[in-house]
């Protein structure tokens, strides 16, 4: 269930009012007169099923909600109640394939803003993978890809490819491109002053590697493996199941390939450094691929349910 807190012009508390009553899938509206100071207004309030949330959320939209007045809105963890039970029963669909478009576009907003937060720790990240490649460690590769905060930016592409969002398309791939240089370049440093303290050898970095070799040497499974990352992904960010993300993190060869091409460029292993780009480019197609192609199947899959529901409502 989702809970939503309004702000709305007095003149308007009918209005929405009557919409929230005639939404499916509502429950326990409270209205509270005069409620607001800032802005000016009364409170809102009612639980919804998430399967329901979006459409509600469209509306109230369209209907200016958000411009003359406020409309937030909170995942319920926990809600004892028959009606809320039934109001999820009633509502169309299920609420684990719902997408909140709202949500998602926000979310993404936030997590693919180039800003010091993002490249301080997809540079960390970078650093502790280029000691994983050096030392041929894949405990400290798997770190630094947990570490690495770089599918926010991706996410954000593909949000803004379905949504036909070009503000935030460029937000996001400012935020990848240039987050991902920042953390080469300064990885390049980084590498520099491990190699004049003797941390890192040449020796080390071009030896035979055996747990980390296939990070510079991109192949058709790391594109598959990718792409089945990136639909894991985009279903976790859409679903709400966040702990999904972590093993999407650790599955594909993003920052680790970054750090290698950084590590080897410093040695003048220009073979190696155009493997670990190739590596890299590789694995951020896939994933934007495969999660525009699962928002695309969502929204696409969803739309037909409701359809479905609208009709089978229609025919009784």
């Amino acid at each position: 269930m989702l809970h939503l807190r309004l702000i709305v012009p007095p003149d308007r508390t009918d209005e929405v009012v009557s919409l929230l009553e005639k939404t499916v899938g509502t429950a326990h509206l409270v209205v509270m007169a005069g409620a607001a100071r800032s802005p000016v207004g009364d409170v809102i309030t009612c639980d919804v099923a998430r399967e329901a949330g979006d459409g509600l959320l469209r509306e109230l939209r369209e209907r200016g909600i958000d411009d003359c007045g406020s409309i937030a809105v909170e995942h319920i963890d926990l809600s004892l109640s028959t009606r809320a039970a039934q109001a999820e029963e009633d509502a169309p669909g299920e609420g684990a394939d719902a997408v909140l478009w709202e949500q998602l576009s926000d979310a993404t907003h936030e997590e693919s803003t180039l800003n010091v937060t993002y490249i301080a720790f997809l540079t960390l990240a970078t650093m502790i993978a280029a000691c994983g490649v050096v030392l041929d460690n894949a405990i400290l590769i798997v770190g630094a890809m947990a570490v690495g905060p770089e599918f926010g930016p991706l996410a954000g592409i593909c949000t803004a490819v379905v949504q036909r969002a070009p503000r935030l398309a460029w937000r996001s791939l400012v935020a990848l491109i240039g987050g991902f240089a920042v953390a080469m370049v300064l990885t390049v440093g980084f590498s520099y002053f491990m190699d004049a303290v003797g941390l890192f050898t040449k020796d080390q970095a071009e030896g035979a590697r055996p747990n980390t070799a296939f990070i510079w040497q991109p192949d058709l499974m790391s594109f598959v493996v990718a792409f089945l990352a990136g639909i894991a992904g985009t279903l976790s960010l859409t679903s709400s199941k966040s702990g999904a993300l972590v093993g999407v993190a650790i599955s594909v060869t993003t920052v680790p390939a970054a750090s290698n091409a950084a590590v080897a460029f410093i040695y003048g292993d220009y073979p190696q450094t155009v493997g670990s780009v190739g590596q890299l480019l590789l694995n951020l197609a896939g994933i934007v691929i495969a999660g525009t192609l699962t928002l695309v199947a969502q929204k696409f899959l969803w739309a037909r349910q409701r359809e479905r529901e609208r009709a089978a409502v229609r025919a009784d």
